[in-house]
C-alpha cells in the first residue's frame, strides 16, 4: 500500500487507486462528469492546496530564496489543525491503501506537491 505524488491529468499505473486532486480550481474546460475518465482526479480536495497568495508567490518563484519563502508559507498553512490532521490522516491510510494526491504542474520540484509529499513522509506516509 502506498500513496503516489502525481501530476493530474497523467496516465494512470495499474493500482494507483484513487486519485485526489490537491488544487484551487478544476481542470480549465472539462466537464466535472469527464474529470477521472480523462485522469485529472477522482475526488478534488482543494484543503492541501496552497491558498491564492501563496500559490501566487509560488508560481513568481525564479530564485531559491523566493521558493524557499514559498515553502514556508505552504507549511505554514499545512501546519494548521484541519490541514495537519488531514495530512496525518492520508499517512495512515497510505499504510492501508493505494492513491494519489496531485496537481497540474509539470515539474513537481517547483510545485506544492514536492512539499505535500516531504509533510506525507515527515508524517510516516508510504510514499511512491
Amino acid at each position: 500500500m502506498v500513496v503516489r505524488v502525481v501530476r493530474l491529468g497523467s496516465q494512470r499505473v495499474e493500482g494507483e487507486g484513487t486519485r485526489i486532486g490537491t488544487v484551487r480550481r478544476p481542470p480549465r474546460g472539462v466537464s466535472k462528469a469527464d474529470f477521472a475518465s480523462q485522469n485529472w482526479y477522482d475526488v478534488w480536495f482543494p484543503n492541501l492546496a496552497p491558498g491564492l497568495a501563496t500559490m501566487k508567490s509560488g508560481q513568481a518563484a525564479t530564485t531559491p530564496r523566493e521558493w524557499l519563502a514559498f515553502s514556508r508559507k505552504y507549511r505554514a498553512e499545512m501546519a494548521n489543525p484541519e490541514s495537519s490532521r488531514t495530512i496525518e490522516l492520508l499517512a495512515t491510510l497510505s499504510q492501508h491503501a493505494n492513491f494519489s494526491v496531485g496537481c497540474y504542474c509539470e515539474d513537481e520540484s517547483h510545485c506544492h506537491r514536492s512539499i505535500l509529499r516531504a509533510l506525507l513522509v515527515e508524517k510516516g506516509a508510504k510514499v511512491e
